[in-house]
C-alpha cells in the first residue's frame, strides 16, 4: 500500500535534509539523477553520489561512492534519493540500515519507483518513506523558496 507522507510532512523533511545519498547518480547531464542532483545542489544540499561504475570520480563536487558503506561513518545522511529499479531498492535500504549511523530520517524512491517490502523494512527502523515521487517536482509544487 502506497502511503506518502502528507504536504506538511514532506516539507517538514525538505527542512530537516541537509545531506542527501543519491543512489545510482549519473555523470551523464542528460540524466535524470544528474538534474535532480543539481538542483538540489542548487538548493544548498550536499549530494553525495553513489555509483560503483565511477566510484572515486568527482561529481557535483563530491567524492562518488561505491555503496552506502564506503561514505566516512563522520558523514551523517539525512536522506537516501533512489535512482534505481524497484526490484533494486529492498538491499539499498537493508544497506543503509546496517552500515548507516545515525539511520536516514528518510528513504525516498523517484518517480516509477514502488517497493513496499523496503518501505517496510524503512518504516519498522523509523525512516520517512517517499515513494514514485521526485523532489524537484515537490519542490516545486509546494512552492518553497526557503528549500
Amino acid at each position: 500500500m502506497l502511503a506518502n507522507p502528507t504536504d506538511s510532512e514532506i516539507r517538514r523533511i525538505f527542512e530537516e535534509t541537509r545531506t542527501i545519498a543519491l543512489i545510482g547518480a549519473s555523470p551523464n547531464p542528460s540524466r535524470p539523477s544528474h538534474r535532480v542532483a543539481n538542483f538540489l545542489v542548487g538548493r544548498g544540499y550536499r549530494v553525495l553520489p553513489v555509483n560503483p561504475g565511477i566510484a572515486g570520480k568527482t561529481l557535483f563536487g563530491e567524492t562518488v561512492y561505491a555503496s552506502l558503506s564506503d561514505i566516512p561513518p563522520d558523514i551523517t545522511i539525512d536522506m537516501l534519493d533512489i535512482f534505481r529499479q524497484s526490484a533494486a531498492v529492498t538491499p539499498v535500504v537493508e544497506e543503509a540500515l546496517a552500515a548507516l549511523w545515525p539511520l536516514p530520517k528518510t528513504i525516498w524512491m523517484q518517480i516509477g519507483v514502488i517497493n513496499e517490502e523496503a518501505a517496510e523494512k524503512a518504516r519498522a527502523a523509523g525512516i520517512n518513506v517517499v515513494q514514485n515521487l521526485c523532489p524537484v517536482t515537490e519542490i516545486g509544487r509546494l512552492r518553497r523558496d526557503a528549500y
